[in-house]
């Protein structure tokens, strides 16, 4: 039997970090004892919302946390099967009185979450869950009625003129007892995954804290006027880091409040303010997401419930590929293949392109990115798709279709972006990057003409949304 006092249990799932850790801070500081577990998926080979590029960006996060653990003279045990079942039995090994995690942004973690309260109440132990993936919760920032926000901006507005917590320092010793028995860190292995892309960034708390020292000292200052352009580190690049907990969102957001406080001009002050209004769409995103669930099934507006997209076939490969002919968008896919990152201005275009040119179901799309990104969130990626395809809350009008041409010579006019990624197209000259062949033949050797007429396409997409507009009544 465990010795006295028993210690408290401490479940990591989408917080892989001990600084800032508000469960873990309180299991640490009622017991002497913790037990730190992680309990990987169990799925196999295949899944439709994640991948080899994040799976391995989550392993070795786990590694870190391991190590990280041990200067608190801590363990992380793992232990693989159905969360309950590995719950209850790590209370019965160890005696524990206390079950301590954080709560998931997420549909289904939110029903593991009730299953284990309940689990609790039956095996008579305490369950602690606690807030801490956004700054604000879903049910904190309502409109006046106690309504929902549907619209970004006066729900921003609430927002920012709430009071943000400060965060908190690392737990004390957390003296695991050394003789629970523990499966290794899981590795790609153990979902039976090929290898990711080779351009993924490191994973673990240490390589988070200094991508949010990189980009508060060197980008977002400047974040206005770079964030759109793909080819320039111009945006912060911590979005990994929030989806997994590496870095909290108190740590975040303070460490930008200091540099808003520091800003020498009223070009940085701006450019750190549209920073801060982007954590404010993660949290809008995620409360959409926890008020409309269905949002994961079908289009948040009902108005347009029931599109008749075209079927997936050889369009969709292409996009996949990055051998649409349109050379930003091809860009941004490949980006997307060999790093688990696409920029997110890319997101945007390659979205709408897919549903507004190819007139494809976004959820394809959707999936298609959670199984390749890195940062792959759900909610915000939910949000974005929606948003492209004209379907989900604050969306773009059906109307607003993004020109690829366009887009291209806006944002990446040098051509530099497009040419890192596309290497078919490194001797063609940036004018001819940004319009479709006058000529009516590749732009490169081994480069594919452009796979559909956006203009044409552009006007298939407006009657589509027009007859089942009118059809809706």
């Amino acid at each position: 039997m465990p010795s006295s006092p028993p210690p408290s249990i401490h479940w990591f799932r989408r917080d892989l970090r001990i600084s800032d850790n508000p469960a873990l801070l309180q299991a640490s500081r009622s017991a002497d004892a913790v037990v730190p577990v992680y309990i990987p998926s169990t799925w196999q080979e295949h899944h439709s919302w994640t991948g080899p590029n994040r799976q391995s960006f989550l392993c070795q996060s786990l590694a870190s946390l391991a190590k990280n653990l041990e200067t608190l003279r801590g363990r992380l045990i793992c232990r693989s099967g159905d969360p309950i079942r590995v719950l209850e039995k790590l209370v019965r090994d160890t005696g524990a009185t206390a079950i301590h995690f954080n709560r998931d942004p997420d549909p289904h973690g939110q029903g593991v979450e009730k299953k284990l309260q309940a689990a609790c109440v039956e095996w008579g132990i305490e369950c602690h869950g606690f807030h801490e993936h956004t700054l604000h919760g879903p049910t904190e920032v309502l409109t006046k009625s106690g309504d929902p926000y549907r619209v970004y901006t006066p729900y921003s507005n609430n927002w920012l003129s709430l009071p943000k917590a400060e965060p908190a320092g690392k737990p004390g010793m957390l003296n695991t007892p050394a003789d629970i028995d523990s499966e290794e860190v899981p590795d790609l292995g153990h979902w039976g995954l090929p290898k990711p892309a080779e351009g993924i960034l490191e994973g673990g708390e240490r390589a988070a804290i200094e991508r949010l020292n990189t980009a508060v000292a060197e980008r977002i200052s400047d974040y206005g006027e770079k964030r759109d352009i793909p080819g320039t580190a111009g945006t912060s690049r911590l979005s990994q880091d929030l989806r997994f907990g590496l870095l909290s969102i108190r740590k975040v957001f303070t460490e930008v409040s200091k540099a808003l406080g520091r800003a020498r001009s009223a070009s940085s002050r701006k450019s750190i303010e549209t920073y801060i209004k982007e954590l404010a769409w993660r949290e809008f995103y995620m409360a959409i997401l926890h008020h409309y669930p269905h949002v994961l099934e079908e289009e948040f507006n009902p108005d347009w419930r029931g599109l008749p997209w075209d079927e997936p076939g050889d369009l969709f490969e292409a996009w996949k590929n990055g051998l649409t002919g349109f050379p930003l968008v091809d860009a941004g896919m490949r980006q997307l293949r060999e790093t688990g990152f696409m920029h997110n201005r890319l997101r945007m275009v390659v979205a709408m392109f897919l549903t507004k040119d190819l007139h494809l179901d976004w959820r394809l799309g959707e999936s298609y990115f959670m199984q390749h990104l890195v940062d792959g969130e759900i909610a915000s990626n939910n949000g974005g798709w929606q948003w492209s395809a004209g379907t989900g809350a604050d969306a773009a009008p059906y109307f607003r279709i993004q020109n690829p041409w366009s887009q291209s010579a806006r944002h990446d006019p040098g051509g530099d972006y497009i040419r890192k990624w596309v290497p078919e197209l490194k001797d063609v000259p940036a004018k001819r990057l940004h319009e479709p062949p006058a000529d009516h033949r590749p732009l490169a050797k081994d480069y594919p003409l452009p796979i559909v007429d956006h203009k044409k396409e552009r006007e298939r997409t407006l009657a589509i949304f027009k007859k089942h507009k009118a059809a809706k009544g």
